[in-house]
């Protein structure tokens, strides 16, 4: 049997992750990267319900309170027209509601509330709402600093909210002081409402004023526009024989010729867009061969033809294998290829020429239409000169006459309105001083702070994941290196004593892992099983002896090759003298008879690694390495390999790729800064058949998985041995 006898396919590979396999969460995988970081999210999760509520003590209460305010779209009209401002229709209620609320929140406001309360340079103001008063002059009495200080603090504190299915606003204002919250909330609901009324008083008396003013201008305009557009028509000859746009004088009947241009202008347009088209086209496939242009090969005539020859091709190197060039038959089948060579190259240059002909008629076209819409042009601007002046000024005369109306109709409103003063708002709830502080809430702060601790704590659990690479437990070991797992042996002080004992923790991980060994691929158990791992120390040997050792208990014929050249370690796992092994017989200075050594223990073959070699590489590429396993084919059922670790060197890729099978060992819970994916990229690279990997020390506290009560390969144990976890 071959050293690779077993094709690399049949072996098992890497489940390949379902597409939907990123959006599925983990529970248990979950559970365990916080059983792993429980001490850091506890911490993170205690500093900051620690200083939210160090936050909260040392805030001073704050109160708020608030009075409401309806807010009607129009107000009740005592006569049409009332209302010297326009009303916003439905259509435009969140807009209104909008100015109100930024009318709220005015400087001008605050300056009548300020006044109202007499705040302005009041020190007992500046200390309820914490700040400090601005210092001023002994001889002056409120400064503009006082005055800006004042409303901006009163600005600040102010909180209006207009609902969006409501018309009652909500005034609301926050200090430290309750009462004088409650006051200076009733005094901006008063002084909006009267602000509004003053509004409305003035703008009905300047409007009367400005409007009588605008009338006689307008009705001036009128006049002076009405006799210019009399007096144009007459000059010109122009009779309006239909309305053609807004008043009644917008414009002149529509004109035949202007029509006609459009269209054709529509056409022309069209024409260019065509000619463009077949310019492309055209210029697309002049270089390209006439078979290689897309209509020549979409064409179902050409198909049909290149079908034919096809066939005919075929047909006629038939002939040739079985006749001279001379025969009639392969005569024949020639001249037909070479007719429907013909066919196809004539076929294709006429659809050639047709696309030709296609862009010359789009040529043709756009200059005709374009020489055409030249003509009415010329025809049409004549036609528009006489029309342009009439147009402008009946424009300008039913501009004038509709805002003469218009001012005309809204002075008569206002006169009749005059005194008449309307009100859309009306207080709905008076502010009362408040019982309770609105803050600091001490639930509120906590809840934020455990917040924010979660998110801390999640990110930074997040982080440390991400440049984590250590595999700590069986379920990362796909996810993170895409290989199936074969078995999981548990930490234990004496591993050499436990892997001897079948059902001791460790035994009963490594018979697990021997099962997965004999049903690895459809073909049963490898002949040559190479061990190694990333790095020294992962549990590579160990793995490699119990291997061995629980083939043998099978009644197989194995042996136990110690090819780690460099720093063997079998020999003194095992307790077996080193005078003569590998080395010795790769160097061809002893027989491997003599250097097989007998495990009567074990029931097993060992080959010790020999004494350490100048040239390890050398010697495990040289043919004397191929003859030695075959020699160990012929004579033993299987034979496991400890290979050196991957590191940087090429002894264990080498190997690998003479072995039919390739066990990788991984240490549980070790960081290798990307040493384990680079080794197994090494091995791949090198066409190792990759079985799985094995986890080594692998501890259930330590991978975050505390929370399961029973230890792995625990049960049926005649007495209680230590759980896989300690």
């Amino acid at each position: 049997m071959s050293l690779a006898s077993v094709p690399v396919a049949a072996l098992p590979r890497a489940a390949e992750p379902a597409p939907d396999a990123a959006l599925r969460i983990d529970l248990t995988a979950l559970l365990s990267i916080l059983g792993r970081n429980r001490l850091l999210i506890a911490a993170t999760l205690a500093t900051a319900l620690l200083g939210g509520l160090m936050v909260t003590l040392l805030i001073s209460p704050r109160y708020v309170a608030t009075a409401s305010i309806q807010i009607d779209q129009e107000a009740d009209r005592v006569l049409e027209g009332a209302e010297v401002q326009p009303q916003a229709g439905y259509a435009d209620a969140d807009r209104f509601l909008q100015t109100q609320a930024d009318v709220l929140r005015s400087r001008t406001l605050a300056i009548r509330v300020a006044q109202r309360l007499k705040l302005f340079g009041d020190p007992a103001f500046f200390h309820a709402m914490e700040a400090a008063a601005p210092q001023e002059a002994p001889t002056t009495g409120e400064t503009a600093r006082s005055r800006d200080a004042t409303l901006r603090l009163l600005q600040e504190q102010l909180a209006a909210a207009l609902p969006r299915n409501s018309r009652v606003a909500r005034i609301a204002f926050e200090s430290t002081d309750a009462a004088l919250a409650a006051r200076i909330a009733n005094a901006y609901a008063d002084e909006f409402i009267a602000a509004n009324l003053q509004r409305k008083f003035d703008s009905s008396a300047y409007a009367r004023d400005f409007l009588s003013r605008q009338l006689a201008a307008a009705k001036l305009r009128l006049e002076d526009s009405e006799r210019a557009l009399t007096h144009y028509a007459r000059a010109a000859r122009l009779i309006r024989t239909a309305d053609t746009g807004e008043g009644s004088h917008a414009g002149i009947p529509g004109s035949v010729t202007a029509a006609s241009l459009v269209q054709l202008n529509g056409a022309a347009n069209d024409a260019r867009a065509a000619r463009i088209a077949a310019e492309q086209k055209w210029r697309a496939i002049s270089p390209v061969p006439v078979l290689n242009i897309p209509e020549v090969l979409g064409n179902q005539a050409v198909e049909r033809l290149l079908e034919q020859r096809a066939a005919g091709a075929a047909e006629l190197q038939r002939e040739r294998a079985r006749h001279l060039s001379e025969h009639p038959s392969v005569r024949q089948l020639e001249f037909q290829q070479a007719e429907l060579d013909r066919q196809v190259s004539t076929l294709a240059t006429a659809i050639r020429s047709s696309i030709h002909d296609q862009y010359r008629d789009a040529l043709g076209r756009e200059r005709a239409l374009a020489a055409q819409v030249e003509g009415l042009k010329q025809a049409t601007l004549a036609e528009q000169d006489r029309g342009v002046r009439y147009a402008i000024l009946a424009r300008e005369a039913d501009t004038n006459r509709t805002l003469y109306d218009g001012l005309l109709q809204r002075y008569k409103e206002l006169s009749a309105a005059a005194g008449i003063n309307a009100n859309n708002l009306s207080i709905v709830d008076r502010a009362e001083p408040p019982l309770a502080p609105s803050s600091p809430k001490l639930a509120l702060n906590l809840l934020v702070a455990l917040t924010l601790g979660l998110i801390l704590a999640g990110a930074t659990v997040l982080v440390r994941e991400q440049f984590d690479d250590a595999v700590r437990a069986p379920d990362e070991v796909e996810g993170k290196l895409g290989l199936p797992l074969l078995g999981a042996i548990p930490r234990v002080q004496d591993i050499a004593a436990e892997v001897v004992r079948p059902r001791s923790p460790a035994g009963e991980a490594y018979n697990a892992l021997r099962s997965a060994l004999v049903h690895a691929s459809p073909h049963g158990l490898p002949r040559t099983l190479l061990v190694t791992s990333s790095q020294p120390g992962e549990g590579k040997s160990t793995t490699s002896y119990a291997i061995a050792a629980g083939l043998a208990r099978l009644d197989r014929r194995v042996v136990l090759v110690d090819l780690d050249l460099r720093r063997p370690s079998l020999h003194r796992m095992l307790e077996l003298p080193n005078d003569c092994g590998v080395s010795d017989v790769l160097a061809r200075q002893a027989r491997l008879e003599s250097a097989l050594q007998d495990s009567r223990a074990l029931g097993l073959a060992v080959l010790t690694a020999g004494a350490v070699a100048p040239n390890p590489a050398e010697l495990l590429g040289s043919a004397s390495m191929a003859e030695m396993m075959a020699a160990l084919v012929e004579r033993f059922e299987t034979i496991v390999l400890d290979a050196p670790p991957v590191l940087g060197l090429a002894d264990a890729p080498t190997l690998a790729a003479q072995a039919e099978a390739t066990v990788f060992v991984v240490e549980a819970g070790r960081r290798s800064r990307g040493a384990t994916k680079d080794a197994l990229r090494r091995l791949r690279a090198g066409r190792a058949a990759i079985l799985g990997l094995v986890l080594t020390k692998f501890d259930l506290r330590t991978a975050g998985m505390g929370h399961y009560r029973v230890g792995y390969y625990d049960y049926g144990e005649a007495e209680p041995l230590r759980q896989a976890a300690e």
